[in-house]
């Protein structure tokens, strides 16, 4: 058993755990920490807990030390001269002419190496200005190609429910994002509405998707035919969250109706006992399976 913190590595890096040393923490706190490329410094984000050690795949790194104020000092001159070395890397790649754009810019913690972090639709050849940089600053330099979703993690922002990103803020990994999360939770397919800063789908969509199924599993469809006491309709529409049902009969008359005592997935419940639902087998177009079958790939 070892007692456990979350640490995002500096402001928008991946997030993991780290044996806490018996210090105390709280979230917020400015960490230094052991790091695959060295000694590296970061943020707590949870409480110390005791976990299991089974549940690690690969030893615990520990935290070296709370930050203190050389440490601090130290954080300022290497965002400083990253700010400085960013604004340059700007001017090399414009004065070679290359497709791409510079997303952020960060020293290691011991200056020993710059990392560029950019975007570009294609492959982009930079051995040039790789040669360039390193002439310039004297220390080992790379350049990291990443996605559109990763640029958004560090540059941060706010998403369509005024929260800051939670690519940025929380989630440690992207999951992929499909059509037909949208569509079981009932959303506009407006790319405008379901898409993140990014211009992809929301990464919200994943995670709400369990919760949207689970309480679908107990709805009939929107075009099922059902019985009722009151006689037999069709479902004209469903409200999945308030677990009701919309009927219209065969005489013309709209009835709604409540699953939320329901507890079982479409049979054996006193809910069900009340109600008899027909499948509507309408089979599906090939344009619609293809549909729900779009993936976007969160990997890049």
């Amino acid at each position: 058993m070892t007692e456990v913190i979350q640490v995002r590595l500096r402001e928008a890096g991946k997030i993991f755990y780290y044996n806490a040393r018996g210090i105390k923490f709280s979230v917020g706190d400015a960490v230094v920490v052991e790091a695959d490329r060295g000694i590296d410094y970061g943020y707590v984000l949870s409480e110390p807990a005791v976990m299991d050690d089974k549940k690690f795949e690969e030893p615990v790194k520990a935290v070296i030390r709370k930050v203190d104020q050389k440490d601090q000092d130290k954080i300022d001159s290497i965002k400083a001269k990253a700010k400085e070395a960013h604004s340059l890397c700007v001017d090399k790649i414009n004065e070679h002419g290359l497709p791409m754009k510079l997303v952020e810019s960060e020293y290691s913690f011991d200056i020993s190496k710059l990392i560029f972090y950019f975007t570009s639709e294609g492959r982009v050849d930079f051995r040039k200005l790789v040669k360039d940089l390193a002439a310039v600053f004297k220390v080992r330099i790379e350049l990291r190609q990443i996605g559109v979703r990763d640029e958004a993690k560090m540059l941060g922002g706010y998403g369509h429910c005024g929260r800051p990103l939670c690519c940025s803020s929380y989630i440690k990994d992207f999951d992929p994002v499909t059509i037909k999360m949208a569509k079981e939770q009932r959303l506009s397919l407006n790319p405008t509405k379901i898409s993140g800063a990014c211009g992809r789908l929301m990464c919200c969509l994943v995670y709400e998707s369990d919760t949207y199924n689970q309480l679908s599993a107990r709805l009939p469809e929107e075009g099922d035919k059902i019985k009722i006491p009151d006689g037999a309709g069709k479902v004209v529409k469903v409200d999945i969250l308030r677990q009701k049902v919309k009927v219209e009969l065969d005489s013309g008359a709209i009835k709604d109706l409540s699953f939320a005592g329901c507890s079982c997935p479409k049979s054996g419940c006193e809910v069900h006992k009340k109600y008899t639902i027909l499948k509507n087998k309408k089979k599906k177009t090939k344009k619609e399976m293809n549909e729900e079958d779009e993936e976007h790939d969160f990997s890049e």
